[in-house]
């Protein structure tokens, strides 16, 4: 392997999928360095972030995209070792994050240049690898499609998740009123040490009630949801007139029975969406979007990444035990 700067290996250690089935499934392989297409960069990987969508996929049920990666792995922060023929906005060794369709869980992994970010002063690379996927989810999510303003009532279930802490954050940064659900009392003071105005105990609560109490009966303009099932008739009573419901996820399951005269009466919005499959451009601009406006509050320290926990590389399948657990106050990190 050449000592030059730019140079890289032929060969990198990555963590794949074998089989089907749970944490054990991840095993350590050694395959080619791929090389950056015209459009892309190749990201020497120092931290990886951990993803629901990663465990799913280790079960069967989220494959890759066609033509990407089917290492798993979202999120990556690193330094960039090498770049595409059309790329001129990065140079080899400045150090980013990325959202990537596949790939993170390795030492070397393509990016879009579209999907790339610089990494705000201050951060560090482990805290740089927990923003691409969760933020790219809660900005395009919560407020492009959920449109939250100054003032709206938000909620969003799981809120000591990767998601859930990002979403906190985001919406009181932007002057809304955040309420949360988390599954234990210690996971609702954490929320609220977050900015959460209300954290609600879902195993000893009733969220309708505790949202109605807490605004007058109005109910919240925005839910952030990726439990589905029974969740989504009480989050329809939960909003208020014009309110608008983004499912990014069904834990509890998709298919469901609603009552639509409620959702007529009260003129609500059901939305939802799945970042992996959208087109670059579509990413790209939500980049650009999060550059403007989140960086900078990244940089401030004014919102933070919380980390849970890291892990080594090859202990990818302690970091699934891990996500599995339902115990993790934020994001789970594994480190290259």
């Amino acid at each position: 392997m050449s000592t030059t700067p730019n140079a890289y290996p032929e060969q990198m250690t990555v963590i794949a999928i074998d089989g089907k089935g749970g944490p054990e499934v991840l095993k350590a392989e050694t395959v080619a360095v791929p090389a950056p297409g015209p459009e892309q960069v190749l990201i020497k990987v120092q931290a990886a972030g951990v993803n629901r969508p990663d465990v799913l996929q280790r079960k069967g049920f989220y494959p890759a995209p066609k033509g990407h990666s089917d290492i798993p792995g979202l999120e990556v922060a690193g330094t960039v070792a090498a770049i595409g023929a059309a790329v001129s906005t990065i140079q080899p060794g400045d150090a980013v994050m990325a959202l990537v369709n596949g790939g993170g869980y390795s030492q070397y992994c393509l990016a879009e240049i579209s999907s790339t970010l610089p990494i705000p002063t201050g951060l560090s690379i482990e805290h740089a690898a927990g923003v691409p996927e969760t933020f790219f989810t809660v900005w395009h999510n919560v407020f492009e499609r959920g449109a939250l303003g100054k003032d709206d009532w938000f909620l969003v279930h799981g809120g000591t998740s990767g998601i859930g802490t990002t979403a906190i954050q985001l919406a009181k940064a932007f002057g809304a009123k955040v309420l949360t659900t988390a599954g234990s009392d210690a996971k609702c003071a954490a929320c609220q040490t977050l900015g959460a105005d209300r954290a609600i105990n879902y195993r000893t609560e009733d969220f309708v009630d505790v949202v109605k109490q807490e605004t007058g009966k109005r109910g919240v303009d925005v839910i952030l949801d990726m439990v589905g099932g029974d969740y989504i008739a009480r989050n329809i009573r939960a909003l208020a007139d014009d309110g608008r419901l983004v499912n990014i996820g069904y834990q509890s399951g998709s298919e469901v029975t609603v009552d639509m005269m409620r959702v007529m009466l009260k003129r609500l919005t059901l939305t939802g969406s799945t970042l992996r499959i959208r087109p670059n451009a579509v990413k790209g601009a939500i980049a650009a979007a999060l550059k403007e406006t989140v960086l900078p509050l990244l940089a401030s320290g004014q919102v933070k990444v919380i980390v849970d926990s890291t892990f080594p590389l090859a202990d990818a399948a302690k970091a699934h035990a891990r996500m599995e657990s339902s115990q993790h106050i934020g994001k789970i990190i594994l480190t290259v």
